[in-house]
């Protein structure tokens, strides 16, 4: 096995934190896999170097509390060390199976905690999820679909003239769905004259206002940003969004999924394919489409790519709703988490989250994907994400980001915007 130097990767982390990490404090823990990809085979051991640092000053003669656990599961090891000459090296084991262990590592200065974790992966290309379609999958669509489709759309478009900048308008539309209600977004769409391809940006969890995607409008597309509870997204200034986060949508991604004809998301889903039939009735689109998310907003990118061919490319970041039940065969399932209660594990419920788990959705992907796992995410769980995208057969592409949580760095962001520009050209 190679040896690394802890210091020389260490300059260039502290560097790159400096610049674009969300969020970082005064003390930090750094912690190092001695794998530079932090993948391993099954059965091969990992180690991680710890180093302390207060105000990028390396701490020395210092207790660091840390535990190992496999992907969101209950930890097996609890140990602590002390730093002796700035830094030690911990071995946090191995896995026999394919998947994902974490170290997480936590030191108190002056009178406070602080934490960092670290992923390592093994043989994750490997990896499958646990959920299967159900036989009846695709015909329980296409009937949602062909049902949803013999509604008219009776699309609005109402210009906001305060958000329109000198290249781009911006409109709140709105169009009819299922069970008598209506989707509503925000669209940007370039002024020039001209033919344009669209990307359908969906939203990740919660309830909130959209202000419309100027940027990417201004660089030649256009750009549908959903709202998907079936209220108007542009009520600024309103307390409305924060008292329906609060209150009577606070557990939205749970709503009636005993039953999968009344499941919150299947008026979402429907929704925002519908959206694409929206598209089609703007004169100045060109007839190329991509879908666009992370998160919620992933899985909603997956779902409707998969449920029409229209799509050409599709974007998806840590999407959520992947293989849930994968707490019932004791490892990590996906946002909501719904299944990591035990008492929610009940044949309705899993039954129902067959039919809505982005994962066999997944499986029948067409069109081009980009795809991004971060290791340390701990809501999307990096192994929901990484075996739903193992089993994608559509053409792909993943992008790994080895120490990002549930979050971007802006040249991740950028990368993701580029293929789908280069997709839709």
């Amino acid at each position: 096995m190679k040896q690394f130097s802890l210091s020389f990767v260490l300059i260039i982390i502290m560097g790159l934190c400096a610049i674009a990490q969300p969020r970082a404090t005064k003390v930090q823990l750094h912690l190092v896999p001695d794998h530079a990809n932090a993948l391993y085979k099954a059965g091969e051991n990992a180690k991680v170097k710890i180093m302390a640092t207060d105000c990028g000053m390396a701490l020395n003669d210092v207790v660091v509390n840390y535990e190992v656990s496999e992907d969101l599961m209950t930890p097996h090891i609890t140990k602590s060390i002390t730093l002796k000459g700035n830094e030690a090296t911990i071995n946090i084991g191995s896995m026999k199976k394919n998947g994902f262990l974490r170290v997480k590592a936590t030191v108190e200065k002056d009178g406070k905690k602080y934490s960092s974790i670290s992923t390592v992966g093994f043989d994750t290309e490997k990896l499958q999820p646990t959920v299967t379609q159900p036989d009846d999958f695709n015909s329980f669509w296409n009937g949602q679909l062909e049902t949803a489709r013999k509604i008219d759309l009776q699309p609005t478009m109402t210009l906001i003239p305060e958000r329109c900048t000198d290249k781009v308008n911006v409109y709140h539309i709105s169009y009819c769905n299922i069970n008598n209600t209506r989707m509503y977004g925000t669209l940007t769409m370039p002024k020039a004259d001209g033919k344009y391809p669209a990307i359908l940006r969906f939203p990740g969890a919660g309830v909130g206002e959209k202000s419309g995607d100027v940027a990417h409008a201004a660089k030649g597309a256009i750009v549908l940003e959903f709202g998907i509870h079936g209220i108007p997204v542009n009520l600024t200034g309103s307390t409305i969004y924060s008292d329906l986060n609060g209150g009577a949508l606070a557990s939205y991604p749970t709503y009636n999924i005993d039953n999968r004809y009344s499941y919150y998301y299947k008026r979402v889903y429907v929704g925002c394919v519908r959206g694409i039939d929206f598209i089609e009735t703007l004169p100045q689109f060109n007839g190329k489409i991509g879908t666009f998310g992370g998160s919620q907003g992933g899985a909603l990118s997956i779902v409707t790519s998969a449920l029409d061919n229209r799509i050409n490319a599709t974007v998806a970041y840590f999407p959520a709703l992947c293989d849930l039940e994968g707490y019932v065969h004791n490892r990590a399932g996906g946002w909501p988490h719904v299944f990591k209660n035990k008492d929610n594990r009940t044949p309705e419920k899993l039954n129902t989250a067959r039919y809505y788990d982005v994962t066999n959705f997944a499986r029948n992907l067409s069109a081009p994907i980009k795809y991004f796992v971060g290791y340390n995410d701990l809501t999307c769980a990096p192994t929901t994400t990484r075996s739903t995208y193992n089993i994608i057969t559509a053409p792909k592409s993943l992008i790994v980001g080895e120490n990002n949580g549930h979050w971007l760095y802006p040249e991740q962001t950028n990368a993701l915007w580029d293929w789908i520009f280069e997709q839709l050209k």
